[in-house]
């Protein structure tokens, strides 16, 4: 059986363990019924999330041209402290910036091998957490927009990481740290305006993922492995695990087309 389309990050749903599905341009195809089968992924060509032509992939997905104009790939989706929306201020569109960064946002503490920081608007979660392939995530603020999450997050940064090291997050599952112990050392370091915002009632979110980790770990790409095949073991984050510790990461690879064989 083949499919073919354009390839965007998985669609996931928070059980237990996570249910996975392959966005596949028209196809949703259920990963987890996958495990323990050989699975052959061909690089076929591009197709930029935003203009959709078939030409080289630039950043997150998007042409050259594309990234560096569409609003979708603005300063603001990579540093919220960046946000203007909120004053009116238009970065590439206004509308489509008002849209996504006037609503409620909420910076959290999730454990993805180490503790880090991270903001994600209200309705990305747990997305945004399994994306990452956190093990346990923490709320520990809420604000009304996306600039007020990115003051409380520069804050932070500057005493807990806000980039997930991948190669830790594939190795590590279980952890005895305390993210609500976490929270309470890192108040002190929430900027006075935004004392507020600070949270101190949350849940803690425990995320199960169809996954063992291997011994080793090998992130493969379609740019320099064009064919990858490969009996599918598990899925944690947006990675596809492979028999023998390889791995494909499908966010890293949105935009490309890619035919799948099962």
């Amino acid at each position: 059986m083949k499919f073919e389309g354009q390839l965007v990050k998985m669609i996931t749903e928070n059980d237990r363990p996570i249910r996975y599905y392959l966005n596949l341009s028209d196809d949703l195809i259920y990963m987890n019924d996958l495990f323990g089968r050989e699975l052959t992924i061909r690089h076929t060509g591009y197709q930029c999330l935003s203009c959709e032509l078939d030409v080289p992939l630039f950043r997150m997905g998007f042409c050259k041209k594309c990234f560096y104009e569409s609003p979708m790939a603005s300063s603001a989706i990579l540093r919220p402290e960046l946000s203007r929306a909120h004053l009116g201020e238009e970065d590439r569109d206004l509308a489509y910036e008002q849209e996504f960064q006037l609503k409620p946002h909420i910076v959290y503490l999730a454990y993805t091998g180490d503790v880090k920081v991270g903001v994600t608007r209200e309705t990305q979660i747990p997305t945004r957490w399994i994306d990452q392939g956190a093990t346990f995530a923490l709320p520990i603020a809420r604000t009304t927009n996306r600039y007020e999450a990115g003051q409380i997050e520069v804050e932070m940064k500057k005493h807990l990481p806000d980039k997930t090291n991948y190669r830790k997050m594939l190795q590590t599952l279980e952890s005895d740290v305390d993210l609500m112990d976490f929270r309470n050392q890192i108040r002190e370091y929430f900027p006075d305006e935004s004392a507020a915002f600070y949270s101190h009632e949350e849940e803690l979110w425990r995320l199960d993922y169809p996954y063992e980790a291997p011994d080793q770990c090998t992130v493969l790409t379609l740019q320099k492995n064009p064919t990858i095949s490969g009996v599918l073991r598990g899925i944690k984050g947006q990675y596809l695990s492979f028999e023998g510790g390889n791995f494909l990461n499908v966010r890293a690879h949105e935009g490309c087309r890619i035919e799948l064989e099962l």
